[in-house]
Formats: structure tokens, C-alpha cells, sequence
């Protein structure tokens, strides 16, 4: 009898461990970013809540699929799931550039509100991509990074300045500077060779590029919150029990509550930190702002005409 119970629990053992799949999952930012330790805080849910049926093996940086490669990559299913700046996907579509058209949303419930007024139109698209939409969770406010003092948008004329999604490049235009696609990860080197000398991203993407080894000013202009989502390549996603995506939708919303909260706080400790480093950390200077208010008008007619009836219905539903 004793012989049998072990030889059943072995049978049972071995069945959980036959079932159980594991998934390689590309993370956009570095270990040390928030938005990465939120992500391995949902592959840890992930395995709790589905008792270890299903374990995502986190690789982080953009070390599988780079950002612009992401989308296309879980579609084809290199990687059943993946995590991807929404507005880098603003060539395909521009209703995905919501988030960074300049001053639409400039703080943390307002970037909620403009998630949620956004969300069911991505489902919808990604579905038809066959993708699934897990969760979103914001990027600190994005601010300006020059080594020299800004007063307004002349102070731009001619900079060579950081694009990394078309809003960032078109704003760069309409501020005069001279628009170049770096990659996070590439941000340091192309300060020192001198392929920019300016540029806007959040407080986070700042300390993870130690930027005050090449800029000294940084403005807290908080011109827009951009997100990144987590999406699952929908063939993966369906060949899961009803158990186990339950599990998935469950850890999910743990990670998008959990992200905004972070990116609440890693948001003051990231601009206390360039502080510490020595970077003047100011307010956006009058001249600045009203030169921005009008770039920020422009690009919402020129976006609004562009994402078309779904943009409209974005806009609508923030009002």
C-alpha cells in the first residue's frame, strides 16, 4: 500500500511537471529600472497563481528583441510574450502615440484616465494582430536634458536631440533642433561622440543613463507619460488552460496597479538622484512654456487628424 501511495504521488509529480511550460519574455528597460522589477514581480505572480504551470523567464534591456523589433517578434512567436513602448508603434498606427502627444496627460491620473480611454481600442487592434493585451504601466513625466540653460524654444535651434518614437522626433523638429532615433541603451555613447547633445526622457531613463556625466541641466517640462504594455502572442495565450490564463489576467492587473505606484515613486527618487549627481534640476522656464503650449497644440490637431475616428473617440472620452 505504502509502495503504491509513493508511486502515485511520483505519477501526479511527474504529470504537474509535464505540464508545466515555460516562457521567454523580452523586457524593454535594464534590471535596475522599475518597470522591469515590476515585470519580474508578475512572472513571479505568474507562477504562483497558476501553481507553476506556467513560468516566464524574464530577460530584460531588450536583450531578445529590440524595441523596434518587439511587436513583429511575439506575432511571429520568436517570443510568446513581450513588453513594448506604446508610442514606438505611433508609424504603424497613430492612435498608439496617444500618450506622447505633449501635454494631453501630465500626471499620474491623468495618464490613467487617458490608459483606460486608450486600452479598448489597442485590444481590439492587437487582436487582430494576434496579440493579447495583458497591462500598461506608465514612464515618469518626460523632462528636457541640455548642457546649457534653456529659456525657450530658440534655445533648441540646431540641437542635435534624442528622438525615440515619432511624437519625440516631430517635437524635436517643431522645436528647431535636429531629430535622432537613439536607443536607450545607446544614449551615453551618443552623447560623447556627439550624435545628440540634447534630449527628452523621463527621470528614470536619466539615472539609467547616468546622464549627468554628459548634460548638466535637466527642466521638469512634464510634457507627457508614456507606457509601456505587455503583450502575449494570442496562439500561445489560447493554447493555455482556463486555469492558467486566469492566472495570467489575475497577475496582470497586480501589475498594472503595482506599476503606476512605482513610477509614483521612482519618479521623485529618480530627479532627487540627478540632483545629488549635480544636475540642475529646474522648473520649465516661462518662454519654454508657452513656446511648448503652442508645439503641444500643433501636434494634437496633427495627431487627431491623423489617428482619425479612434483618436476622436480617445479624446471624447477624457472630456
Amino acid at each position: 500500500m505504502k509502495n503504491l501511495l509513493i508511486g502515485t504521488a511520483i505519477a501526479a509529480l511527474t504529470a504537474s511537471f509535464a505540464h508545466a511550460e515555460t516562457w521567454k519574455m523580452s523586457a524593454d528597460a535594464p534590471d535596475g529600472n522599475y518597470l522591469t522589477q515590476n515585470i519580474r514581480s508578475f512572472a513571479d505572480d505568474v507562477a504562483r497563481l497558476s501553481d507553476g504551470a506556467l513560468e516566464i523567464d524574464v530577460v530584460s534591456n531588450s536583450v531578445l528583441l529590440k524595441r523596434p523589433e518587439l511587436k513583429r517578434g511575439v506575432q511571429r512567436g520568436i517570443v510568446p510574450i513581450g513588453e513594448v513602448l506604446i508610442s514606438a508603434l505611433g508609424n504603424e498606427n497613430a492612435v498608439y502615440s496617444a500618450d506622447a502627444v505633449p501635454l494631453m496627460a501630465t500626471t499620474f491620473d491623468e495618464a490613467r484616465a487617458l490608459w483606460e480611454a486608450s486600452r479598448p481600442i489597442y485590444e481590439e487592434k492587437l487582436e487582430e494582430d494576434g496579440l493579447v493585451l495583458l497591462f500598461a504601466a506608465p514612464w515618469p513625466p518626460q523632462g528636457v536634458y541640455m548642457n546649457k540653460e534653456v529659456t525657450d524654444a530658440a534655445s533648441f535651434d540646431g540641437v542635435k536631440f534624442r528622438a525615440y518614437n515619432p511624437s519625440t522626433a516631430r517635437l524635436a523638429e517643431l522645436l528647431g533642433a535636429v531629430p535622432a532615433t537613439i536607443a536607450t541603451s545607446e544614449i551615453s555613447q551618443a552623447f560623447s561622440t556627439g550624435v545628440i547633445n540634447g534630449m527628452i526622457t523621463s527621470p528614470s531613463t536619466g539615472v539609467d543613463s547616468q546622464a549627468w556625466d554628459f548634460v548638466s541641466h535637466y527642466y521638469d517640462v512634464q510634457a507627457f507619460l508614456p507606457k509601456n504594455m505587455v503583450i502575449v502572442n494570442k496562439r500561445a495565450y489560447d493554447a493555455l488552460s482556463e486555469d492558467v490564463q486566469a492566472a495570467l489576467q489575475e497577475a496582470a492587473e497586480l501589475a498594472e496597479t503595482r506599476g503606476f505606484e512605482m513610477a509614483e515613486v521612482a519618479t521623485g527618487e529618480a530627479t532627487d538622484t540627478m540632483a545629488e549627481n549635480g544636475m540642475n534640476v529646474l522648473p520649465t522656464p516661462d518662454g519654454l512654456a508657452t513656446d511648448f503650449e503652442a508645439i503641444a497644440a500643433t501636434m494634437r490637431a496633427e495627431w487627431l487628424e491623423e489617428a482619425g475616428e479612434d483618436g476622436q473617440k480617445i479624446v471624447d472620452a477624457l472630456n
